[in-house]
């Protein structure tokens, strides 16, 4: 019995569910895990519970936890409000700003989804009273996100570095950021000057003024010990190595000690979804470097590449598969820890890069509307905005952008590394 097979096919109906249902796929790689290692692999549960990743799952709910409580007392949406005077009523540099916070949001702990589902409603309202188009402050704010969420304070953040170490790679985690920023924000510049950014400029409206200068209430205690809290956190992470899953959680008990927040709201608002998806997804990994489907998985790309052309068709596959699939939930932890056996079959390798090209492929094609982020954008598209229309936009820019992330990644991390 080829147990490696059996182990790789179980990971590619793991993805292929991913992309053609809602069904959390963390649930279906624990039960593959468990029924291939104990029925066919002869190993015992605690072995196959050994990979599950203990340190990451706390991690996540301690950062996630920290800021659905910001959420949930208004902290962040209130920065946000106050934030969008930076424009100063100008149309053209509203998209822009949104770019701005999506990447602030995301990078100081909430992460790209729920940065975007924090300014989606705001954005695309904006968007429908300035005279925006919607699809170009969609994609302007996602990229945004995006190019924030490899922060090591953000879930994606922690989900890479996490996965990351595991593959010999420790330290990295503000490279992948830097690296993930600067893609993000080629891409998006380029988008902007493409679609009209710049002729937003020359467009005089009133709306724009008006929402700019809107009355902002000042924050309150509540909001602001929270901000007090995320300021000390970042802090003690960057200036004195204090670890982030033991800094959010001493956080998150002094917020809800002192009730800046409602904890049962906060508590349901964390992305166990997600948690769980990632959490079951390793432990399928993990199987899988046991019974040798990952040397396998390895060989299979190892044949359609390079040591030249690697990080171009890393990128192009995660690309496409992050258009149907979960980023961080699916694509990150499936081919990240390929790495190290990938090189070793291509005969050589910078892992570094290989990472990039995963992640950065990854991220770029998230516009699109069969993703959460694309999906928040168009659930709050103004009533004056043709949804069919914003649909087919954002599909044939998360589309070329496999294509795009592809040529960046070959570029950046291969011909320029």
């Amino acid at each position: 019995m080829n147990i490696p097979a059996i182990s790789l096919t179980a990971l590619f109906i793991a993805i292929l569910v991913s992309c053609v249902s809602r069904l959390n796929v963390g649930f279906l790689s624990f039960a593959f895990a468990f029924v291939i290692g104990l029925t066919l692999a002869g190993m015992r549960v605690a072995d196959v519970a050994a990979g599950f990743p203990v340190s990451l799952f706390l991690t996540l709910v301690a950062v996630t936890l920290l800021f659905a409580q910001a959420r949930v007392n208004g902290t962040l949406d209130k920065l946000a409000r106050l934030s969008l005077r930076l424009s100063r009523g100008n149309a053209g540099l509203i998209p822009i700003v949104f770019f701005g916070l999506g990447l602030l949001l995301a990078m100081i702990g909430p992460g790209n989804i729920a940065a975007t589902a924090l300014l989606a409603p705001i954005a695309m309202d904006v968007a429908g009273k300035a005279g925006i188009p919607g699809f170009l402050m969609a994609m302007m704010l996602v990229n945004g996100a995006n190019a924030g969420g490899l922060s090591p304070f953000s879930p994606t953040g922690l989900i890479a570095i996490g996965l990351l170490k595991k593959i010999g790679l420790p330290g990295v985690e503000w490279q992948s950021f830097f690296n993930t920023l600067i893609s993000h924000s080629i891409v998006a510049s380029l988008g902007y000057f493409a679609f009209g950014g710049t002729k937003l400029f020359a467009k005089k409206t009133t709306e724009a003024g008006d929402l700019c200068r809107a009355r902002v209430e000042p924050f309150d205690s509540k909001q602001r010990l929270t901000l007090w809290v995320i300021g000390a956190l970042v802090a003690s992470v960057i200036c004195f190595r204090v670890d982030i899953m033991i800094g959010a959680f001493v956080g998150a008990f002094v917020l809800s000690l002192l009730k800046a927040a409602d904890e049962e709201q906060a508590i349901k608002a964390i992305p166990w979804g997600v948690i769980l998806m990632v959490s079951g997804v390793t432990v399928l990994i993990a199987l899988m470097e046991k019974t040798g489907g990952m040397d396998l998985f390895t060989s299979i790309l190892a044949r359609f590449s390079t040591q030249g052309t690697v990080t171009g068709m890393i990128a192009f596959v995660t690309g496409v598969i992050s258009v149907y699939s979960s980023t961080s939930g699916v694509v990150l932890p499936a081919f990240l820890p390929v790495i190290p056996g990938l090189i070793v079959k291509l005969g050589g390798g910078d892992p570094m890069a290989i990472a990039s090209s995963i992640i950065v492929g990854a991220n770029l094609v998230d516009v699109s509307p069969l993703s959460t982020l694309g999906a928040l954008c168009i659930a709050h598209a103004p009533a004056n905005q043709d949804r069919t229309q914003l649909f087919n936009q954002l599909l044939a820019w998360g589309l070329s952008m496999a294509v795009v992330g592809a040529i960046v990644c070959f570029v950046l991390f291969g011909l320029l590394w």
